[in-house]
């Protein structure tokens, strides 16, 4: 949840500013209809723009707190690296002891959408009948995809990094 208002709140900001400078840059017209319609447009379309990359940069940032803190009795932990001899949780993470796991598990969302889209591809070229093949493909059944798929790539994230591991809270 506070994954997607941050970055609705953000995107919006930044979509709205956009639109405000390009506003003042055209002469600041006399808003009518057209104006109005040609504005929205201005704002939608930085608005996906935005949104993509706010969204790369909550996932970072957003994965720090995900870290030593009980959801649902478990929680999970962040360990030093096996490489340097004796593995320990780590306790205070900051950014640069995540970058190597956000890349990870960064790939494993990549890949769960991915799997998510080609199931979804498959279920609606079989149940619809549509001349196009990514007709119900747009910015929000990905925020979708992913939303979904982040959910499962926190189970998998454990196996697949050895720098993560899950335990009872």
């Amino acid at each position: 949840m506070r994954l997607s208002v941050t970055t609705l709140v953000l995107a919006a900001f930044i979509s709205a500013a956009i639109t405000l400078f390009i506003y003042i840059q055209e002469g600041a017209v006399a808003l009518d209809e057209q104006v109005i319609d040609a504005l929205f447009k201005v704002f939608s379309f930085w608005f996906a723009l935005v949104w993509d990359f706010s969204l790369l940069l909550f996932l970072f940032r957003g994965i720090k707190h995900i870290f030593n803190r009980c959801y649902s009795g478990y929680t999970l932990e962040l360990l030093s690296c096996p490489n340097e001899g004796s593995v320990q949780k780590i306790e205070h993470i900051g950014y640069g002891d995540l970058v190597k796991v956000w890349r990870k598990w960064l790939m494993l969302l990549i890949w769960l959408v991915g799997s998510e889209m080609i199931l979804a591809t498959v279920v609606s070229k079989l149940s619809f009948s549509h001349d196009a093949l990514f007709d119900w493909f747009h910015i929000y059944v990905l925020y979708a995809f992913i939303l979904i798929a982040g959910y499962f790539s926190f189970i998998i994230l454990s196996a697949k990094c050895k720098r993560v591991r899950v335990v009872k809270c």
